[in-house]
C-alpha cells in the first residue's frame, strides 16, 4: 500500500472526527451559554441540516453531551437539553467555594513569574469584557482567569476539578450575570486585583480569604435570585 493509499483512506476518518468536535463545541458553548435553554428539544435532523452533515457525527456528538449530564434521552426516545438541577445546587456551592479558596492559596504558594504575566493578562480581558458589558464574554474571560490561577497553583486534581466546577457553572454564572442586566459592578474587576496583588506577594492566609469572599458573595447573590418571591399580577 502506498503512503497516497494511506492517506486516502484516513482523510474521511480525520474529517468526520473534526466533524463530531466542531458540533460538539458548538452545542455545549450553546448549551452552557443558554442559548440553548434547559428543555430545549434536541432534534439530530435538524442539527444535520443546520451542520450540513450525516447523522452519524451529530449522534457521536450528541453521545458525548449526555455523558457530560448537558443533554437527556426521554422515555419516548426524544432528545432535550438538561434541567438544571436546583435542588442540588448547594453541592455544587460548596464545591465552587473550596476550589476557589484552595486553588488561590496555592497560587500564592507556588506561581513562578510568568504565571503572574497570565493571571494579570487574563484579568485585562475580563476587565474589557465589563466595560463591554459582554456577558458571555464576561463568563469566559472570569473563568480563563480562575484556571490560570489554579495553574498558577501547579496541583493538576484541582486543575481539573475547579475546571469542571466552571464549566458546570457556566448557566448559573449566565442567570447571575442577568440579575445585575448584564452591567457587573467594577467591584468585581477590583477584587480580581485585589486577589492578584495577594498572590504576588505570597500572602497564602489572605487569598485564601479573597478568594472565599469572592466567591461566597456570587452564591449568596445566586441564592437571592432563586429565592425571589416575584409573583405575576394581572388585574381582570
Amino acid at each position: 500500500m502506498t503512503n497516497k493509499d494511506t492517506d486516502t483512506n484516513l482523510a474521511p476518518e480525520r474529517k468526520r472526527g473534526s466533524g463530531v468536535k466542531m458540533v460538539y463545541d458548538l452545542l455545549r458553548d450553546e448549551i452552557l451559554d443558554l442559548v440553548l435553554p434547559p428543555g430545549c428539544p434536541i432534534d439530530e435532523v435538524q442539527l444535520a441540516e443546520r451542520f450540513k452533515m450525516s447523522r452519524t457525527p451529530i449522534r457521536e456528538a450528541l453521545v458525548r453531551l449526555a455523558g457530560e449530564g448537558l443533554i437527556a434521552t426521554l422515555p419516548n426516545r426524544s432528545t432535550m437539553v438538561s434541567n438544571i438541577d436546583f435542588l442540588n445546587l448547594h453541592t455544587f456551592f460548596d464545591a465552587l467555594v473550596l476550589m476557589y479558596r484552595v486553588t488561590t492559596r496555592l497560587a500564592a504558594e507556588h506561581h513562578r513569574p510568568e504565571d503572574l504575566e497570565v493571571i494579570r493578562a487574563r484579568q485585562a480581558e475580563f476587565a474589557a469584557a465589563v466595560q463591554a458589558q459582554d456577558a458571555l464574554a464576561m463568563i469566559a474571560t472570569n473563568a480563563a482567569f480562575h484556571s490560570a490561577i489554579a495553574e498558577a497553583g501547579r496541583n493538576p486534581y484541582f486543575i481539573g476539578l475547579f475546571n469542571r466546577l466552571l464549566d458546570e457553572g457556566r448557566r448559573i454564572l449566565r442567570l447571575y450575570y442577568q440579575s445585575y442586566d448584564d452591567r457587573l459592578p467594577q467591584r468585581f474587576v477590583d477584587e480580581h486585583e485585589d486577589m492578584i496583588a495577594v498572590i504576588a506577594a505570597r500572602d497564602a492566609e489572605a487569598a485564601d480569604r479573597l478568594a472565599r469572599a469572592h466567591a461566597e458573595q456570587i452564591v449568596q447573590q445566586i441564592q437571592k435570585l432563586f429565592a425571589r418571591n416575584d409573583r405575576l399580577e394581572i388585574a381582570l
